[in-house]
């Protein structure tokens, strides 16, 4: 099984770029894409209707904002639009396929680092987030949570770790919450599962030369639920071409996809 994650920073963006010449190529179950910053509507041209692909999205109600997507090869048994909280599916930031006992989530978490009225929607996010995921688990069903969770875990995953302690995106707060996550409720950083060479980041800065330079963050997640320890097989991030501030992030798994 292949599930790809990607923040798009605006699809029509991503498509002029390459994204879906790509995409075409990658073989993958699910691709799941963060900020769209598009409503439905704009999206009629056959591009953004992948060929052997099942399409589905979350819009914000706010035109050029945020916005998740799902794109399945197989059809979903049934697909969740929206967290179930008026404040956060107001701005498009989950999406759920269902497949047998699998679900796939596309989910993109608030930033904090444009003002401290944000972060403050970042931490109810959170906090409302992770009552679904004790749900989750509490489920029986097989859980991939993808997506751009905007909080770089650990000091390796930040190649200025030092500098950004104060800072939306890596706060003590943040980086507590993840350890709660995989540390007390047994989720899984898939990435993590695999060793990994140092410096392996999805996000970069348009400030400087972050990219260039390879200054980065790694805030784009799969995460597992304990269900589905030891499935990881293979891991990729993709920089060979660019699509967005961030890259695409690779995994396969060693499970079967649900058939119908």
């Amino acid at each position: 099984m292949r599930i790809i994650t990607v923040n798009v920073n605006g699809i029509r963006a991503a498509a002029r770029k390459g994204f879906f010449d790509w995409l075409l190529k990658q073989n993958a179950d699910v691709v799941c894409i963060q900020e769209t910053k598009a409503q439905i509507h704009q999206l009629e041209d056959k591009v953004f209707l992948p060929e052997g692909y099942h399409c589905y999205y979350h819009d914000a109600e706010r035109k050029g904002y945020s916005g998740v997507a799902l794109y399945c090869r197989q059809e979903p048994d049934e697909v969740i639009v929206g967290m179930d909280n008026p404040e956060f599916d107001a701005e498009g930031r989950y999406i759920e396929a269902r497949f047998g006992k699998l679900s796939v989530i596309s989910l993109y978490l608030p930033s904090g680092s444009s003002k401290e009225e944000r972060q403050q929607v970042k931490y109810r996010c959170m906090d409302f987030f992770e009552q679904k995921m004790q749900e989750m688990k509490d489920s029986g069903r097989d859980y991939v949570i993808t997506g751009d969770w905007n909080i770089a875990h650990k000091n390796e995953d930040i190649r200025n770790w030092k500098a950004n302690q104060k800072n939306s995106g890596f706060l003590p707060e943040e980086r507590a919450w993840l350890d709660k996550l995989f540390d007390e409720m047994g989720f899984i950083d898939a990435f993590r599962e695999l060793p990994q060479k140092e410096h392996e980041y999805t996000w970069w800065s348009n400030r400087g030369r972050a990219w260039d330079n390879n200054v980065g963050w790694r805030i784009d997640y799969h995460i597992l639920s304990p269900s589905m320890k030891g499935t990881v097989k293979a891991t990729d991030i993709y920089r060979d071409e660019r699509f967005s501030d961030h890259a695409p992030l690779t995994i396969d798994y060693d499970y079967a996809f649900p058939e119908k």
